[in-house]
């Protein structure tokens, strides 16, 4: 408990290709209480894993989800019903969330005590269009023009080719040192949307909605939420995490190897660290275990009730061509998102 506050950390997971790089940062801070997975997924051999490690964690509370339902971003409103402690303090993580600041969430904790005039908070986000937006008017990042605020920027939000040039930047501030230059301090932001990868509330403030949020989480808690009670969010530009990716922009980052970089910049970091050394390679070892039986684990039956999803014509026509078909619309597509551009200016 720090300063009589509980503090719950949570992700909606999820998936471990990210999470192993997520996890050891959680489970190995003193200030997390505990650490609730929300299982929302019908992966088999993911949910073994999250099984695996809150065996191996005693501070791991996996939650399942309350409806018995799983559909993606649409059945997670329902974990927030577990948000309530009034005595507590809540840090939502997404699941690709793949490397922060060693003392990242202390710093959020403290920031989040300290500032209970703000709805929600957030640490400065890389690969977060309003994050980058900031760097940008802070003059920590040059871009090839000015791009405007804007939660689903076509370019900050959207692009993969901008976004594996920012990850490239800063996995060079990484590799540099160079990250504390990033800091940009406290900025208390209107109540405008922006992508809620990794926010903080105090459990009263949910308990006072019941922890019922409606819709689009994104929406309600960036929005709706402080546009209600009057209350202004806030970033804490002074703690920086790595979000991993947007659905348009993964492919690209996947064919460029991003996610290694940081697991490989991860394991540099921990081994400056015992507390994360030492719970890296026990998550290590549980990913590699799992890996290797997930051929088997991905068969397993989901807990949870199925959804039967309408597929997009896009998809339909795409699934009705030949496999030589397929193969030509890939690689267009690759052509297409792999051009050069250069949007930050080294």
């Amino acid at each position: 408990m720090y300063k009589n506050y509980k503090v719950y950390v949570n992700t909606a997971a999820g998936r471990r290709r990210y999470m192993q790089y997520l996890i050891p940062y959680i489970v190995s801070c003193p200030l997390v209480d505990r650490y609730d997975i929300w299982i929302n997924t019908h992966d088999g051999a993911d949910i073994e894993f999250f099984k695996r490690i809150a065996d191996a964690f005693p501070v791991v509370n996996l939650v399942w989800q309350p409806d018995g339902i799983v559909d993606g971003n649409k059945s997670i409103n329902a974990f927030y019903l577990t948000c309530t402690d009034p005595d507590a303090i809540y840090f939502k993580l997404d699941d690709d969330i793949v490397w922060m600041e060693p003392d990242a969430i202390e710093k959020m904790i403290r920031f989040r005590i300290d500032h209970p005039e703000y709805q929600i908070v957030s640490p400065l986000v890389i690969n977060n269009s309003l994050s980058t937006y900031q760097l940008q008017i802070e003059n920590k990042i040059e871009l090839d023009t000015y791009y405007h605020s804007d939660s689903s920027h076509p370019v900050l939000w959207k692009d993969p080719v901008f976004a594996l040039e920012l990850h490239r930047w800063f996995l060079n501030q990484i590799e540099s040192n160079g990250v504390d230059n990033l800091h940009i301090g406290q900025k208390a932001m209107g109540m405008t949307r922006f992508s809620i990868n990794a926010i903080l509330w105090f459990g009263s403030d949910m308990a006072s909605i019941k922890g019922i949020v409606p819709g689009d989480d994104e929406e309600f808690l960036s929005c709706i939420w402080s546009t209600k009670t009057g209350k202004p969010n806030c970033w804490n530009g002074d703690a920086i995490i790595a979000h991993f990716a947007f659905f348009t922009q993964r492919q690209i980052l996947d064919k460029n190897d991003i996610l290694n970089q940081y697991g490989e910049m991860c394991l540099k970091q921990w081994k400056e660290i015992k507390r994360l050394q030492m719970s890296g390679a026990i998550v290590k070892t549980i990913t590699d275990k799992t890996d290797s039986e997930s051929d088997i684990l991905k068969h397993v039956p989901s807990p949870y009730k199925a959804v039967n999803r309408r597929k997009s014509l896009r998809t339909k026509i795409k699934e009705s061509l030949p496999p030589v078909i397929q193969a030509m619309w890939a690689a267009a597509y690759d052509y297409t998102h792999t051009r050069k551009h250069d949007f930050i200016k080294q």
